[in-house]
């Protein structure tokens, strides 16, 4: 499978990769091993077991102060913050520096970038349009868009699903140098797609899965083709204001609303700690470059594993979401991937990991479980990704018969 980050110079992309599904830069490059055949995923039932989940009890949020601040010890995490919302009791709290110059508290009111939690808005955006019968998941991507290799095979479907074969552009050498010499250049859309389509097609579409940023380039492609709106404009009036998301955006440029966390990084030319709060993240746009906060977060970890409006209705239609959430095998025992979403023993959601950003937002349906994680650094730990080590630490202690765990793999460089 892969991992959602966008990393610079890293296996970003294993389906078992601890950041899963972060957007990776130069390196992220999708496991690769055939899946097993499609099949849909078992129902998810949406009521709530006693065993599912533990009472966020005193003593409970003990044991969670205790195991997030050692991992911060462990991983050097300047901050975090965590949100745990359950039908037993919340769990909200921040730790540590949001920002190490001036020895700002890290708090939970704070934007932060979000990485590939991106990827989730931009394919929620594309299901809407099928919804309205304005696209099909089963049109060639060559319909909208000329010059992609096998454009007359890989489908919608196939690219949100991470199953189209085109190589990551993120992977590209050229690219990695041209983003780390200047991280606060613009890319557009087109450059970006350059750099992946000057390599060969991986492997025919729909027979391997391997996480590609370049799969999520071509679907902010088609709604903006689609629709005649531009991708931030059209998924702020389509899905961020009818979800009530007023503290969530895609920048068109480096542009950091306040107040926002630093972000810490060695995603850089020469693998020194610098401070990537003011890089431009066009390089991600529909894969990767969005800004959000830790409440937001919490109303669209739910939204988006249901389907369902915090007011009431469809976000999608059922039978669509149904689809969403069909999530084959990956290569990694337990971890399936639908569309633009991933099930993770249970939970259901997407990560993220931006240079100096980390993020994971899931939900468990079984037990009406939210969990947001959020951070400002992206440097691993043991080869893996901060947000995996709270994020199965945290579960082991609330949810212990479904913990979040996904394999790290050994970085490509």
């Amino acid at each position: 499978m892969t991992h959602s980050r966008i990393r610079l110079r890293r296996a970003a992309a294993t389906a078992a990769a601890a950041g899963m599904f972060a957007l990776p830069i130069a390196g992220v490059a999708g496991c690769g091993g055939p899946a097993a055949p499609a099949k849909p995923s078992p129902s998810v039932s949406t009521s709530a077991s006693p065993d599912e989940v533990r009472d966020i009890t005193p003593d409970v949020t003990q044991q969670l102060d205790t195991v997030v601040q050692r991992i911060m010890r462990e991983a050097n995490i300047p901050g975090v913050t965590v949100g745990l919302w359950t039908p037993d009791g919340n769990y909200v709290r921040s730790f540590g520096l949001a920002d190490q110059s001036n020895g700002q508290a890290m708090s939970p009111n704070l934007y932060m970038r979000i990485g590939s939690v991106t990827k989730t808005f931009t394919v929620t955006a594309l299901l809407q349009l099928v919804d309205r019968h304005k696209v099909s998941l089963d049109d060639p991507i060559g319909k909208y868009v000329e010059g992609v290799p096998n454009g007359s095979k890989i489908t919608l479907r196939e690219l949100a699903g991470m199953r189209s074969g085109l190589f990551n552009y993120s992977n590209d050498e050229a690219f990695y140098e041209a983003l780390t010499n200047d991280p606060h250049q613009p890319f557009t859309p087109q450059e970006l797609l350059g750099y992946a389509f000057q390599h060969h097609v991986l492997f025919p579409p729909g027979k391997k899965f391997e996480y590609s940023n370049t799969n999520l380039i071509l679907l902010g492609l088609v709604i903006e083709k689609v629709t005649g709106q531009q991708l931030h404009d059209h998924i702020k009036k389509d899905v961020l204001e009818p979800t009530g998301l007023d503290h969530t955006l895609l920048p068109v440029d480096a542009t950091f609303p306040t107040p926002h966390a630093q972000g810490y990084t060695t995603q850089t030319a020469n693998g020194d700690v610098q401070d990537a709060a003011d890089w431009n993240p066009s390089w991600a746009w529909a894969a990767g470059a969005m800004i959000s906060n830790l409440q937001d977060l919490r109303v669209w970890a739910r939204t988006v594993a249901t389907g369902k409006l915090p007011g009431g209705g469809d976000l999608i239609s059922p039978d669509l979401q149904k689809q969403r959430l069909t999530t084959p095998p990956t290569p990694v025992p337990g971890i399936g991937y639908g569309l633009g979403i991933f099930s993770v023993q249970g939970w259901i959601g997407h990560n993220g990991s931006l240079p100096g950003y980390e993020s994971l937002v899931v939900y468990l349906p079984s037990a009406r479980a939210t969990l947001v994680v959020l951070l400002n650094t992206d440097i691993d730990h043991d080869n893996q990704e901060p947000t995996t080590l709270l994020g199965e630490e945290i579960t082991k202690i609330v949810t212990p018969g479904h913990v979040f765990n996904m394999p790290a793999e050994p970085a490509a460089r």
